[in-house]
């Protein structure tokens, strides 16, 4: 696998020559070695995929063509699922289970970019009414669909395929070319994506990947060539990326943090929403923008909430993610860890109280490894239960009325996602319905599907992925009249 840069086709070494390990999360061995891309580079990228997009090699394609392709780029990525699988366990750190669900669903996207690219997205309009008195006049007008040209693709290293290549394929499948800025943490996964699409005939500059750090991804999105930016990631680095976007009105589509509520009413299946609960505290070790991170709970049930979902989490199984047995992976990087754990002791300095009282701990003495924690006796305006912690940390608030609970779920700065569980079906819907978030769930409602778009409100960002209205992000609306 091409482990430097992939720009206008070709392999190379970045332009000073700068490198940088990789590291396993959970080992802290070193598995691979990348070009650490600069500036200069980047804007090497741009320039390829700027000349590439207005050449026509691949916007000037019929939609068919540029779907075959795409087609040809799935296939070589299925035939490698398995080491896609692995290099997302080894650079992640996210366990085996969870890596091969999102390197599957980053597939199915690329599929359904496929399906959208193939349909039929132009309005012909019949000619407006004429004015008494009017000379008569025929007027044909097509409002299009057309790419917006190069995009910037700036992508997180919580599950870096699954949230790279749907933008990728989207992008693509409209007529657009791109340029990838892979986290520095998970470079490994967008590099062998980038050795796939070159294996598919994918041509040169329609694709291109650029390693590095922050100030990669300010060129990008500064580039006055590049049409649209596309960033996942938090809510402080989203606003750098509009602002540096800003200055030459550069259109972005931005998925950032959330602190996402999970409503649990009186009447509701304990059973189920404490399963719920544990679920969006330890996947991905809680470094997922959309889990459900801040527990609302009915106050008649709200100790047999904690109770159970304190029962679940103490089964949780720290461990190498490569082991089919565990359940619990680490956290990305130690500095990470630690902010995790400075802001839970933050918290009980404050008065929270700790019920599932996790901390940083190794496996066989190595690994960024942080236990689950709940925290209750805290409001809604602690900066635990305000702030996206990003680690496998749940605030538990009681509440009375549905009204309250509707309230303390949209008195936040985010609206990524939410969840009712409740007996009472109707009366769930009734909450979710108010609920300012992009996505929520009743009950066990939160099933995949690459129709839905994704999204959210507030700092939770601008745009949406994923459905049709995620692809078509990625398109400028023409109107022509003849």
């Amino acid at each position: 696998m091409g482990q430097g840069l992939y720009v206008d086709g070709r392999w190379r070494a970045a332009s000073d020559g700068d490198t940088a390990d990789v590291v396993n999360p959970a080992t802290e061995a070193v598995i691979g070695t990348t070009a650490v891309g600069t500036v200069s580079d980047a804007a090497d990228a741009v320039a390829a995929a700027h000349r590439a997009f207005h050449d026509g090699r691949w916007s000037g394609l019929l939609a068919a063509d540029r779907a075959a392709a795409l087609r040809r780029l799935r296939r070589r990525l299925s035939d490698r699922i398995d080491h896609h699988v692995a290099l997302s366990v080894a650079e992640s750190g996210a366990p085996r289970g969870q890596s091969a669900a999102f390197v599957a669903a980053a597939l199915a996207h690329l599929g359904y970019a496929i399906e959208v690219a193939t349909g039929e997205h132009d309005r012909m309009l019949p000619p407006p009414p004429r004015a008494a008195g009017s000379p008569p006049r025929t007027t044909a007008s097509l409002v299009r669909r057309v790419p917006v040209g190069v995009v910037a693709a700036l992508t997180p290293y919580n599950a870096p395929l699954l949230l790279t290549l749907p933008k990728v394929a989207a992008a693509l499948a409209m007529g657009n070319t791109v340029v990838v800025k892979p986290s520095p943490y998970t470079p490994l996964e967008i590099l062998a994506l980038a050795e796939a699409a070159d294996e598919a005939g994918i041509p040169p500059g329609v694709l291109n990947v650029v390693t590095g750090g922050a100030d990669v991804g300010a060129a990008l999105s500064g580039d006055p060539r590049v049409g649209l930016v596309t960033f996942t990631g938090s809510d402080t680095v989203g606003a750098q990326v509009m602002a540096q976007a800003a200055r030459n009105v550069t259109r972005v589509v931005l998925e950032l943090g959330g602190k996402s509520a999970l409503v649990v009413r009186a009447d509701a299946d304990l059973a189920m929403a404490s399963r719920i609960g544990a679920v969006n505290t330890t996947t991905l070790a809680g470094q997922g923008c959309a889990l459900l991170t801040r527990h609302l709970v009915h106050r008649a049930v709200v100790a047999d909430y904690v109770a159970a979902l304190a029962e679940r989490l103490s089964a949780a199984v720290p461990g190498d993610p490569a082991d089919e047995r565990t359940t619990l992976g680490p956290l990305i990087s130690a500095a990470h860890r630690d902010r995790v754990s400075a802001a839970v002791r933050a918290a009980r300095a404050r008065g929270a109280r700790a019920v599932v009282d996790g901390g940083p701990v190794g496996v066989d003495g190595r690994g960024f490894f942080h236990e689950p924690v709940v925290l209750t006796g805290v409001g809604n305006d602690d900066p635990v239960a305000r702030q996206e912690i990003f680690g496998p940390v749940a605030v538990v608030m009681p509440f009375d009325t549905d009204e309250e609970a509707v309230a303390l779920a949209n008195d936040s700065p985010y609206g990524l996602a939410g969840a009712v569980v409740s007996a009472d079906r109707v009366a769930a819907v009734a909450v979710a319905e108010r609920l300012r978030a992009g996505r929520v769930s009743v009950n066990d409602g939160a099933t995949p599907d690459v129709r839905l778009p994704f999204g959210g409100f507030g700092r939770s960002g601008i745009g949406r992925e994923f459905g049709l209205e995620g692809v078509l992000e990625y398109t400028e609306v023409q109107t022509l009249q003849w």
